[in-house]
């Protein structure tokens, strides 16, 4: 199936030569149409290819991949939406081509085999929430607010799609159980200095926190010597008019920096079986985020006056890096060691702890 999936991707070459060399399909309400075309036809392609052995999965449906064919589309021909000619909109849909487009195969792969792709899922989730909540934002609070087109209406259903398939894959039960014993026993009662890398995990948990109250300070236009200083020596990009960086800063104050305490607080109490979910989540959102601003604020089309000053160039990109790589570094942990993050229960009738340290686990790897 992901075969051909991969094969009718390469149709929006025709698309994209058509909406390039005939003026007539440069027209914003014409691009517009030939959006809404392209989404039935690529459903009504994997209905009929499937119509033999259709999936029972729903989301099978929203991993058709149209997202980034028209973003592609529409940043090509700059008459559908201006705005996808800006730095981070260029970023975004690099994002959305690549990555984005690999996500889609695989869990279109797995869920054809029949096999779970809860994590992959998730990641994709948080990945396209974050995508498509900042892009929609910025447009309207930025400088292209006013230059709105028809095509801009279409991306509240590229929103919608992984709030849907979020919600859905957060309610579903997990691809494994949350209950352990000997194992999940041993790794709980242990407190945190004799656990190392959660110990860093959880500082640099602090330092990302910092790090978000700080831009989000700046992007609040807060009077605080401390803002103006970061942003007149460090990140002006964050003030850059096209309203993107403002934006993603505030996203991650206001929904990032909860998110950040409560990964500080499941290192530290055991049992928060959430975090499997959770980190996996906002690793996908911060990825995204912290490639398209990173993207852009070096951008060649990004002004001189937003960009990253020489004197603090490898500070801001290792501080962004870093950034980036803490929430990865959460989930990948809680992933590979989940029994300081399970429920503890014995097997009916069992009394005490066995001295086995396996066969009474009832974790088990995917």
């Amino acid at each position: 199936m992901e075969t051909f999936v991969f094969i009718f991707s390469f149709s929006a070459l025709g698309i994209l030569y058509a909406m390039n060399t005939i003026p007539e399909f440069q027209e914003p309400y014409v691009i517009l149409e030939i959006g809404v075309a392209v989404l039935v036809i690529v459903f009504l392609f994997y209905f009929l290819i499937t119509r033999g052995n259709p999936p029972k999965d729903l989301l099978f449906f929203v991993y058709f991949k149209t997202n980034e064919r028209i973003s592609m589309c529409y940043t090509i021909t700059g008459s559908g939406e201006p705005y996808l000619g800006t730095p981070y909109a260029i970023m975004m849909c690099y994002w959305d081509g690549i990555a984005h487009f690999i996500m889609y195969l695989v869990m279109i792969s797995r869920i054809t085999d029949r096999k779970a792709y809860r994590t992959i899922g998730l990641f994709w989730a948080g990945s396209l929430c974050a995508n498509m909540s900042v892009f929609i934002s910025g447009i309207v609070a930025g400088k292209y607010g006013s230059e709105i087109r028809p095509a801009f209406w279409l991306n509240f259903l590229f929103l919608l799609m992984p709030v849907w398939g979020a919600v859905t894959l957060f309610t579903r039960p997990k691809d494994r159980p949350l209950i352990g014993g000997y194992n999940a026993q041993h790794a709980q009662s242990m407190k945190l200095i004799w656990r190392p890398l959660d110990l860093i995990l959880v500082v640099l948990l602090f330092g990302a926190i910092a790090f978000t109250i700080l831009r989000g300070l700046v992007a609040l236009d807060s009077p605080l010597e401390a803002c103006s200083l970061y942003l007149r020596h460090y990140e002006p990009y964050l003030k850059d008019p096209v309203g993107y960086p403002r934006v993603m800063m505030l996203h991650l104050f206001f929904y990032g920096l909860p998110l950040l305490g409560a990964f500080v607080y499941g290192l530290l109490k055991p049992g928060c079986t959430w975090m499997t979910d959770w980190t996996i989540f906002f690793a996908g959102a911060m990825t995204q985020c912290q490639w398209a601003h990173i993207g852009a604020s070096l951008h060649p089309r990004t002004a001189s006056p937003f960009r990253i000053p020489g004197d603090a160039f490898w500070m801001v990109l290792a501080a962004n890096l870093l950034y980036a790589v803490t929430p990865l570094l959460v989930a990948m942990r809680v992933y590979s060691n989940p029994y300081f993050f399970l429920k503890i229960a014995p097997f009916p009738g069992q009394t005490g702890l066995p001295n086995s340290e396996e066969k009474d686990t009832k974790y088990k790897e995917k």
